[in-house]
């Protein structure tokens, strides 16, 4: 059956304005599977926009556990795809939503001044969109910009200190969510600590905390406490080398962390 020529019209724009994201790597292998394992079928030069159709997590690559499915049925490594953020920003292949959720829903979307201001000092603040220190354009407080000049920020620019900390805001509920699809409902986490995870999850991506053992450790029902102390600080590299400042930032996060509060945050917000 031929296809029509207004089909075809209509076919051909869909797919011209599919949203597609940029190869970083020299030469990325796109594999059968979500792995190093699997056979390579595909290779995309630096450059290439790949559209991704879901993600799935896999073997991690510098860190990055995320796998991308590409609109040609194979799977490449998310760290060497320039999406824009550290985390799904698409479904998840075989169903499901990016950012997970508890089952309840009653978990804080949002956390406390405490942990607000704690992401504010480490981010540090950007008035007007300009690139990360990867290169990455972000503004605000650790904002990463979705559209050409960070077009879906609501707030005009150059941002003030306040309208940072809003941008901020409006921004957690996403690592809230993917933090809490991770956890399951024997844990109990008060403000604090809800606040200092939320900060991490903010910094390393919600594919590495899905990955990480400090969420199994905390699944299996170990002291929170020690489980922050002793994992928190193995996530202070970038670029494959140690970095101060994210060594500092574990110390602030296991503190906060540590900091008593009688308010609970997850699985039910108080």
């Amino acid at each position: 059956m031929k296809i029509s020529a207004i089909a075809a019209f209509i076919l051909a724009s869909a797919t011209s304005f599919a949203k597609t994201y940029p190869v970083t790597a020299n030469a990325l292998s796109c594999r059968s599977g979500p792995g190093t394992s699997y056979a390579v079928k595909k290779t995309y030069p630096k450059g290439h926009q790949v559209s991704i159709s879901c993600q799935t997590s896999g073997t991690s690559v510098n860190g990055n556990s995320i796998w991308d499915k590409t609109s040609d049925g194979c799977y490449v490594a998310d760290y060497y795809v320039k999406t824009g953020v550290n985390g799904y920003v698409t479904s998840k292949c075989g169903g499901g939503s990016s950012g997970g959720g508890s089952s309840s829903g009653s978990y804080c979307k949002k956390i406390n001044s405490a942990g607000v201001n704690l992401i504010a000092q480490w981010e540090g603040f950007v008035a007007s969109p300009k690139p990360d220190p990867i290169g990455l354009p972000t503004v605000g407080y650790g904002h990463l910009c979705q559209k050409k000049n960070c077009a879906e920020v609501k707030y005009k620019f150059p941002l003030s200190k306040t309208t940072a900390k809003q941008l901020l805001s409006d921004d957690l509920p996403k690592y809230t969510k993917c933090l809490a699809g991770y956890l399951n409902s024997k844990v109990k986490l008060n403000a604090n600590q809800w606040a200092a995870l939320t900060s991490w999850t903010f910094n390393v991506g919600c594919g590495n905390v899905k990955s990480s053992t400090l969420v199994k450790r905390l699944n299996n029902g170990e002291n929170a406490n020690t489980v922050a102390s002793q994992e928190l600080p193995k996530w202070r590299m970038a670029g494959g080398r140690v970095m101060q400042g994210l060594v500092n930032r574990r110390k602030a996060e296991i503190k906060l962390f540590k900091t008593a509060s009688s308010q609970q945050a997850y699985p039910k917000c108080q």
